[in-house]
């Protein structure tokens, strides 16, 4: 904006000096013919012409010259923060439309937005709790500069936009994170995000004071351990997988002895239950039989016995005696 008012009050100023040159140049070609009597003093008077139209024009292109060094637009999102002769004004400006006292006040704009700084190229390597080298990579850190905070910020970091979040004081935070992590945690960015968002916050309020940044998140994209680590995980990896499939076939070795017995069991509660029935059947027929004989019984036997085989029976006062006849 001030540029194009710039723009506009140099072209009022120079349609103004253009045309007074002209008209300067031209008196003095018909004063030097009036002084060697080519023209008379009356064609003099009458042919030159007065500047009063070219210095209202100069006066009004300087006017806007200056009205363009002479206000600012802060845009939304950021805040002014007015110097005087390099002086910082502890009072920030508010967005829109703000005047200024030319060539001797400034304004600065100081970006109050989430600003990302990235660590693409550069990696940091630190230790676990175990004491296992890690190293980091891919690294941003979101960041939001106080509103309130900008013209002390302005007065007392010297190139604030590249020195405000600083990659040695990240590195520093990420390193403090991962010393308290073991090595399945340092690899797990729910963890270790939020930690490392943690402790670069605690180092950026130790050194400008709580409540002038606020750290919104940070990215770890990539954390690699050393070649010799990474074999040890492989030897356990390989080793827990081993252990898990003598597991499952432990597992199944006693399922199937399990299931052995089962079968067993009941095969012998089958036969015993097969034999117990068969026992009882036996015990009901053998009763049934006792049952069926009776006195009557035993004497018609006993008849048929004497006729078949010519038995003879002697009586006693209180004995029978059956003896066989020969």
């Amino acid at each position: 904006m001030n540029f194009f008012v710039g723009i506009l009050g140099a072209a009022v100023l120079a349609g103004a000096v253009i045309p007074c040159f002209a008209k300067l140049t031209k008196n003095m070609l018909l004063k030097r013919q009036w002084e060697s009597g080519q023209i008379t003093k009356e064609e003099w008077d009458r042919e030159r012409r007065g500047f009063g139209g070219n210095i209202c024009g100069m006066a009004l292109g300087f006017a806007i010259i200056i009205f363009a060094f002479s206000f600012v637009i802060i845009p939304t999102g950021y805040t002014g923060v007015k110097t005087t002769f390099g002086q910082v004004s502890q009072k920030t400006m508010p967005n829109g439309f703000n005047l200024k006292i030319p060539f001797v006040q400034k304004i600065e704009r100081v970006n109050n937005k989430q600003q990302d700084i990235v660590f693409e190229k550069n990696k940091i390597t630190s230790e676990t709790s175990e004491r296992n080298t890690v190293t980091f990579e891919g690294i941003t850190v979101t960041y939001q500069i106080n509103a309130e905070k900008s013209a002390w910020i302005l007065a007392n970091v010297a190139d604030y936009e590249n020195n405000l979040v600083s990659e040695s004081l990240v590195a520093s935070a990420i390193k403090t994170s991962s010393k308290t992590l073991t090595p399945t945690d340092v690899t797990n960015r729910s963890i270790l995000e939020p930690k490392a968002q943690e402790n670069i916050q605690k180092s950026l309020d130790e050194k400008y004071g709580a409540g002038v940044i606020h750290i919104n998140k940070v990215i770890i994209n990539g954390a690699e351990f050393d070649k010799e680590y990474d074999d040890k995980i492989a030897k356990k990896q390989q080793a827990q997988m081993d252990y898990e499939k003598q597991q499952i076939e432990n597992k199944k070795n006693i399922e199937k002895a399990e299931a052995d017995a089962t079968v067993k069991k009941t095969t012998a509660q089958a036969e015993a239950e097969a034999q117990k029935i068969a026992a009882e059947a036996e015990a009901e027929a053998n009763k049934k039989v006792a049952d069926s004989i009776t006195s009557k019984l035993i004497e018609d036997k006993l008849a048929e016995a004497r006729l078949k085989h010519g038995w003879v029976t002697v009586q006693g006062t209180d004995t029978v005696v059956t003896t066989e006849k020969e």
